[in-house]
């Protein structure tokens, strides 16, 4: 697996498949923030400012290969000179990690797409609660900016094995000194860290949740967190639950929020109507509705293809959608749906397409 690298390097063929809302940036700077894990200061080649971003967006980073890796951005919202996002290398994962972590240098170009905003700070809100596990730590680090920037109240508990797992430990220490910031080193014991039960059962009334980390600890939050009132709780994922991996045609690699064998978890055939053509598709149990699109000839913007990152979002016109994402809460999910994961409770769904 090879990184979209410098433009010399890149064919005609491959600068139009970045598009118009790609961007190409410069390293130029790497800092060892914890053990596997390393922090990335991308700029501008030409010194300009990159676009805007909103605390909990990601950017997408290409390979040559078509593959799509996400990363949080954990700077200052407020500092347009740079992006930063973190990687933690996985031993056991798809070789997107590693191959960051072998070949990229400073001053490589890389590829990346424009930020996107799944997990967006709540303006209703009057405090902040964040809950970090491990990496799940970055898009908290942006939101801590912007919060400290605007005297808004928030605190920060963080769960890692060990201080040396810590990433943007020296950063966040003197938080801890002003009570904003809470260290949970388990040794691998989760018994031994946060009471999670203990910090989320009582409810304060203006309080925000936002909780990001490995499944356990996902899992483990949404449980806790269960009794809190709807829209008060948000959370990304980075991967996919486990249990999810293949619940729904498996052969496109998408995720599903079912559990349980693929007889009992795969999505039967239904039809998807596009409003404004008027066109209208079957959509068969082992293929996903962008799939069927693409066939058609359709063009249908996507990245991670497994529910987790939001590009392929559309609106839905009437039909009753098998929501099998990670990225929409309760009031999205009223009139939208994720086309590269879900699929239909209805014979036929209408999509604002």
């Amino acid at each position: 697996m090879d990184i979209e690298t410098d433009t010399q390097e890149l064919t005609p063929e491959e600068l139009r498949r970045l598009g118009p809302r790609r961007l190409l940036v410069r390293v130029r700077s790497i800092v060892y923030q914890a053990e596997g894990i390393n922090a990335y200061e991308v700029v501008d080649p030409t010194g300009a400012d990159l676009p805007s971003f909103e605390p909990g967006s990601h950017i997408d980073l290409y390979f040559r290969d078509g593959r799509v890796r996400q990363y949080s951005l954990c700077s200052d919202p407020l500092d347009r000179r740079h992006y930063v996002f973190a990687v933690q290398r996985e031993a056991h994962g798809r070789g997107g990690s590693k191959a960051i972590f072998e070949r990229v240098h400073v001053g490589r170009i890389l590829a990346i797409s424009e930020p996107r905003n799944n997990f967006p700070l709540s303006q209703r809100a009057t405090r902040h609660l964040l809950l970090a596990g491990g990496i799940g730590v970055t898009p908290m680090m942006a939101m801590i900016h912007r919060l400290r920037a605007a005297s808004q109240e928030f605190v920060l508990h963080y769960c890692t094995r060990s201080p040396e797992r810590t990433a943007f430990l020296e950063e966040l220490r003197p938080l801890r000194e002003s009570g904003l910031v809470f260290f949970h080193h388990d040794g691998g014991d989760p018994t031994k860290g946060l009471d999670l039960g203990a910090l989320l059962r009582p409810y304060d009334e203006g309080t925000h949740l936002y909780y990001c980390g490995p499944s356990a600890f996902m899992n483990a939050v949404r449980e806790a967190s269960a009794h809190w009132p709807i829209g008060t709780a948000h959370f990304e994922h980075f991967n996919a639950p486990p249990d999810a991996r293949n619940a729904a045609a498996p052969e496109a690699g998408c995720a599903s929020t079912t559990a349980g064998n693929a007889s009992e978890t795969i999505g039967v055939g239904f039809q998807v109507k596009l409003a404004r053509s008027g066109r209208t598709f079957d959509v068969p149990d082992d293929k996903t509705i962008v799939q069927v699109l693409r066939e058609n000839g359709i063009v249908v913007e996507t990245s991670c293809e497994s529910g987790l990152c939001g590009t392929c979002r559309a609106r839905y016109l009437s039909g009753v959608p098998d929501h099998r994402d990670f990225v929409l809460d309760d009031e999205a999910k009223k009139d939208q749906i994720l086309i590269c994961c879900s699929r239909s409770l209805s014979n036929l769904l209408v999509l604002d397409l």
